[in-house]
């Protein structure tokens, strides 16, 4: 089969078509086309041999094209071309579903700056300049405001929650880490543990995967670990103690670090657990540090040229997304022998990057936040442009997150949560 030629001269291409969805297969067989065919007519193609045979999506299904792993976005010769890939040879090419666009679903707003936001089932945490934590839910109805820092909130991590209880940290510029129990039935969040040992304001925070550790890491270079346990005997959330009880509980309820990690020479501006024993922080320092604690030390380190603002890591692949200040993404496995070199680097944004989260359920996708105002949907295949742009901030974005698939979450300097509902569906486990 072939698709009309329109201008002979430019040559044919052999191509066999696959794909991993069984659903869209067509036989396979090599077909001939026109080497500089586009994406839209290479979707025709695709639609006409599914109709030929008989498929009931026929005609309805847009697909996006990929060659050696990477996607095609240019005229199919071009990027042959760029590439240095011969025309004499058989082209396999590959082609999956085109992911759904998300579309823009609420605006939480907020009286300063968000400069961090978590979900957690059907719950958003915020934290804000304005030394508050929030509570809404993915509604967009705004539940709590929950004082108790004395300067702005830079980290919110979810422990747990369940129909009646809910447990997440904060993380501040006064030094401090602050661990929260929520009774949900009442609407009232207490403060269960005061987390003291940092020197200097906080900057991040993150939560193990068995939810009992949580790891911060600060502006006075050190990456210090805390239990999550909230028994305390503090008595029910919201039950007001006597002045003496008061006093003991404050006393009661500071925490000190189970672990205290040095070896960042600047500000620890990311932190992610890789597993119950290891960590991955980024820092100012232009390094990405892998940490064993039971070793209580440094795995092993990636070197940059640039600092990291932010660091993603995604079980689903094993590897890590970083943002930085040179408006660049870039991709390290930790599976590969060769931990220093950049697997990719994706170019889209015009400013800082400030912020990055993988999808929790896609192995292929993650979302940034940047000083452009701008949040992007990248697929890791396609290093070139992100797939889609969610466009709504008036400001620099500060904070995304993805840990609902069903809703990509942004923060920014305009006082906004922007919320964008996923229609991504859940990877297919046969997919590779």
């Amino acid at each position: 089969m072939s698709l009309r030629i329109t201008n002979p001269s430019e040559g044919q291409l052999q191509v066999h078509l696959t794909t991993k969805q069984k659903q869209f297969a067509v036989p396979d067989v090599p077909y001939s086309i026109r080497a500089n065919v586009s994406n839209k007519e290479l979707n025709v193609l695709v639609n006409t041999l599914l109709k030929d045979s008989g498929n009931a999506v026929a005609g309805n299904v847009e697909f996006d094209f990929l060659l050696n792993g990477e996607f095609v976005k240019i005229p199919l010769g071009q990027h042959l071309k760029e590439r240095e890939i011969s025309f004499e040879d058989t082209i396999d090419l590959e082609y999956v579903e085109r992911y759904p666009a998300p579309e823009p679903q609420d605006c939480l707003l907020h009286d300063d700056w968000v400069s961090a936001v978590q979900a957690k089932d059907g719950w958003i945490l915020t934290a804000s300049y304005d030394n508050t934590v929030n509570l809404w839910n993915t509604k967009g109805k705004h539940k709590l405001t929950i004082p108790g820092h004395m300067a702005p909130v830079k980290g919110v991590a979810w422990v747990s929650l369940n129909e009646n209880t809910g447990v997440f940290a904060s993380a501040s510029h006064d030094q401090n880490v602050m661990l929260w129990e929520w009774n949900v039935t009442a609407n009232k969040a207490e403060c269960v543990a005061v987390c003291k040992g940092h020197e200097r304001g906080v900057g991040c925070i993150a939560v193990n995967p068995s939810r009992t550790q949580m790891a911060s890491g600060s502006m006075d270079m050190m990456l210090k670990i805390w239990s999550t346990d909230v028994r305390s005997g503090n008595g029910e959330p919201g039950e007001e103690p006597s002045a003496n009880k008061k006093a003991k509980l404050e006393e009661d309820n500071v925490r000190t670090p189970k672990l205290t990690l040095a070896g960042h020479r600047e500000f620890v501006s990311g932190v992610q657990w890789i597993d119950d024993s290891t960590i991955a922080t980024s820092s100012w320092d232009h390094t990405i540090k892998l940490w064993d604690l039971s070793l209580s030390g440094i795995k092993s380190e990636i070197t940059g040229n640039k600092s990291f603002f932010d660091l993603s890591y995604s079980p689903l692949n094993g590897m890590i997304i970083t943002a930085s200040p040179d408006k660049n993404l870039r991709l390290y496995d930790l599976r590969s022998k060769h931990g220093t070199i950049v697997k990719n680097t994706y170019l889209g944004h015009t400013q800082w990057v400030q912020s990055v989260r993988w999808s929790t359920t896609n192995e292929f996708l993650f979302v940034s936040g940047a000083y452009d105002n701008h949040v992007k949907l990248w697929d890791h295949r396609s290093p070139k442009a992100p797939i889609y742009e969610l466009i709504g901030h008036e400001d620099k974005v500060l904070a995304v997150d993805w840990s609902n698939p069903k809703y990509i979450l942004s923060g920014g300097s305009d006082n906004a949560v922007r919320v964008f509902k996923s229609k991504i569906a859940v990877q297919n486990s046969n997919e590779d």
